[in-house]
């Protein structure tokens, strides 16, 4: 080695009979995230621009609000399908004074919670 970078490969091949690296990285075509104002099949709400993946129909907002005035009873959850989670809430959401539903709210609020498929929420 000279300069200390390895040699450049042999004619023909990366040696051993390995084949070449790939030329390109990434998703293969097909497989990231669509063009702006591209609505894929079975994504009515649109895609998340950070993941690709299609949008819940349940809004962000309606359930961090739902979760935050009567998160005690758990409807923030039963909202966006959480149906185990929302009865948890109902009879155990008192023990904690309110701290539980308080926070499951904010992170509704700020989207940390998809949906029970698992789809972000929408705006």
């Amino acid at each position: 080695m000279q300069g200390g970078y390895p040699p450049p490969p042999p004619p023909g091949g990366y040696g051993y009979g390995a084949p070449p690296p790939p030329q390109g990285y990434g998703p293969p075509p097909g497989f990231g995230p669509p063009a702006p104002g591209i609505v894929q099949p079975g994504a009515p709400y649109g895609v998340d621009p950070a993941t690709g993946m299609p949008l819940s129909d349940k809004s962000r907002l309606a359930a961090g609000l739902l979760q935050l005035f009567l998160g005690g009873f758990g409807v923030g959850r039963f909202y966006l399908g959480y149906t185990g989670i929302g009865l948890l809430q109902l009879f155990f959401g008192w023990m904690t004074c309110g701290i539980w539903p308080l926070i499951d709210g904010i992170m509704m609020l700020t989207g940390k919670i998809p949906d029970a498929q698992g789809r972000p929420l929408r705006e």
